[in-house]
């Protein structure tokens, strides 16, 4: 590499980390912020004031208060969908987007702390489920990610998601299996990615059997049978 080679590309990559390290401040403070003191009473101003920058430079990163709350959270999926598409052809929906969110969730808390402790995330997952608007803005955010995961899992199959109801009902049930061990991760005191990672697995292997298993054993189905006429004589 020559001088003149080098004088370009140093610049660039320092210009790069500079605006990576103004974008995870703004994040850092943000969540900070929210989390602390209330998301509706936290102002822009507030935010840009703790990173010490200006509003458009704020705006230059994250286009509403929205966009930066759910910023780690879309990482993630990100992550997650990007595993789901990489997943061998000759695997099912089901074990294709199991195997494809645990593999995401085996590096995904090493992601997490390069933008925010792990604690920050569990503080700010619970403010969203706690604030109107940004439950709101999660459930309208879930639906777009089922659509999405719908149609990969249609493309993985040769069918059109349009016309075969499968990939729904198939995405539908594992997202609200996904929607039930983030909300019980929130409630409990393990704030560990491993514990999620843990709690994730479990459920979604009981996924089958709760769909497809009658829940009750034989002495109790038996004793919960009617009696019909010929066994009363």
């Amino acid at each position: 590499m020559t001088e003149g080679q080098r004088a370009v590309v140093h610049p660039t990559g320092l210009r790069e980390r500079k605006k990576r390290h103004t974008r995870d401040a703004l994040l850092h403070a943000a969540l900070e912020l929210f989390t602390t003191q209330g998301y509706e009473e936290t102002t822009v101003d507030e935010i840009v004031d703790a990173v010490g920058v200006s509003q458009r430079t704020f705006f230059r990163y994250f286009a509403s208060k929205e966009e930066v709350t759910f910023a780690v959270q879309e990482m993630v999926e990100s992550r997650f969908l990007s595993e789901l598409r990489r997943r061998p052809a000759a695997e099912n929906p089901f074990t294709a987007m199991r195997s494809a969110v645990l593999c995401a969730w085996n590096s995904i808390g090493e992601a997490i702390e390069e933008l925010v402790t792990v604690e920050l995330h569990m503080r700010t997952y619970r403010m969203i489920e706690s604030t109107p608007p940004l439950l709101a803005a999660h459930l309208r955010r879930s639906i777009d990610l089922e659509n999405q995961i719908a149609e990969v899992v249609a493309a993985r199959e040769g069918l059109d998601v349009a016309t075969d109801p499968r990939p729904r009902v198939a995405v539908a049930a594992f997202s609200a299996v996904m929607r039930v061990t983030g909300q019980l991760w929130g409630q409990g005191q393990d704030t560990g990615i491993e514990s999620l990672r843990a709690l994730t697995e479990r459920y979604l292997d009981h996924l089958g059997p709760a769909l497809a298993e009658n829940w009750r054993t034989p002495v109790e189905r038996t004793a919960e049978r009617p009696t019909t006429h010929n066994e009363q004589t």
